[in-house]
């Protein structure tokens, strides 16, 4: 019985080191590390011909208990049966200052390969990152320059790890003499760069240095940035001299386009072109123009014109009785009319002297009432006659 478990157990032995030496173990094992970020790296050549469908398993377990029976199979599992060709173990959270291995395998079916196994410390393996951030800005004829520390896998300092952590500034002048820059070493957050030229511009980049592994990260990213200070007394003039000819351009074209809209104005409501003349003469406003004017004001109504009424009967053969009221004649007029009532009223004329004198009375009249017509002396308070109409317009003919 002794000697069949025996003879079984031999053949399974056999088997499995047939299966394990059947399939080769991955090749090239890498870690790429930043701060607190670790993943594991491995190549895989692909036989020719093969169907297989291979998987790698990835595991770590602390340094001290490789050799510990004990804890042989505290081995923990990041990545079980994965088709990538890497793990990452930042999940982990490794201790930094500890001392970790970490394996990898290949496996196909029934088919595995031997684990290769890497040793790995963070503090002294992992690759430490330039600043999260810098910024730089003038202060007083200096350059501030403010450093954020790398952050590790969950947002932290990584002077919590790295307690000598330090970092490498260099600046220089001018942005294409970089070859030229000087460089300073501290370990602060905040940097004054002092030895520096007035209103000229400098350029920074800083490295993060750790001396006890001598490891250095890659710069940050360069930043450029003019330096300040007190201006000169001439600039400071200048720029007065500036401001004031600026001011009185700007005064000078807003007068101007202030005249050029007021001329447009009056030029478009009060335009300066005369009528033409026959026009003028039209209208009556030409002087010496025998037309009258459309518009006569009330002062040349009141200074040119009289009132005359005209009383007239109901039938059209009645005599015309007009009352002139006119301007007073002269003295000879006046004592003509005197004399002829005077002759009237004695009776020494004839009834034909008489009714021939009626008759030069009534057409002195008539001529009187054409001329009054005529000048705009008279007006009429009542329907004219047919004759008198026509009298009146032979007259003016």
């Amino acid at each position: 019985m002794q000697t069949h478990f025996a003879f079984s157990a031999f053949v399974l032995l056999g088997i499995s080191a047939v299966v394990i030496a059947d399939l080769p173990s991955p090749g090239n094992v890498t870690l790429q590390t930043l701060n607190t970020n670790y993943i594991l790296k491995w190549e895989w050549e692909h036989r020719p011909g093969s169907k297989d469908n291979v998987t790698f398993t990835a595991q770590y377990l602390a340094k001290y208990k490789i050799n510990s029976r004990k804890h042989k199979n505290d081995w923990k599992t990041m990545c079980v049966a994965t088709s990538e060709h890497h793990c990452d173990f930042t999940a982990a959270e490794l201790y930094y200052l500890g001392m970790w291995i970490l394996r990898v395998r290949a496996q196909s079916n029934l088919h595995v390969s031997p684990w290769i196994q890497v040793e790995f410390c963070p503090d002294r393996d992992a690759a430490i990152g330039p600043p999260s951030a810098v910024v730089v800005k003038p202060v007083k004829g200096v350059l501030e320059v403010a450093i954020s520390d790398p952050l590790s896998n969950r947002n932290t300092s990584m002077k919590e790890w790295v307690k000598s952590l330090k970092y490498i500034v260099q600046y220089w002048k001018d942005p294409l003499e970089m070859q030229k820059h000087k460089q300073l070493s501290t370990p602060r957050n905040l940097v004054t760069l002092s030895d520096l030229e007035t209103w000229t511009w400098y350029c920074v980049r800083v490295q993060s240095r750790y001396d006890f592994y001598n490891k250095s990260s890659n710069f940050s990213p360069t930043y450029c940035e003019q330096t300040d200070g007190q201006m000169p007394y001439w600039q400071i003039f200048l720029y007065f001299l500036l401001s004031l000819a600026l001011s009185f351009l700007i005064v000078l074209g807003l007068s101007f386009c202030f005249l050029k809209s007021f001329k447009v104005i009056k030029t478009t409501f009060y335009p300066s072109i005369q009528l033409p003349t026959p026009i003028q003469e039209y209208l009556g406003d030409s002087p010496g123009s025998e037309m009258p004017p459309l518009l006569t004001t009330e002062s040349e109504v009141e200074i040119c014109c009289d009132r005359l009424d005209i009383l007239t009967t109901d039938t059209v053969d009645t005599d015309v009785v007009m009352e002139i009221h006119a301007p007073p004649q002269d003295s000879e007029q006046d004592g003509r009319n005197h004399s002829r009532h005077n002759s009237g009223d004695s009776g020494v004329y004839s009834t034909e002297e008489g009714s021939g004198s009626s008759q030069s009375s009534q057409a002195l009249r008539g001529n009187e009432e054409v001329k009054l017509v005529k000048m705009g002396h008279i007006s009429f308070h009542r329907e004219r006659g047919p004759e008198l109409d026509q009298r009146i317009q032979d007259a003016c003919v």
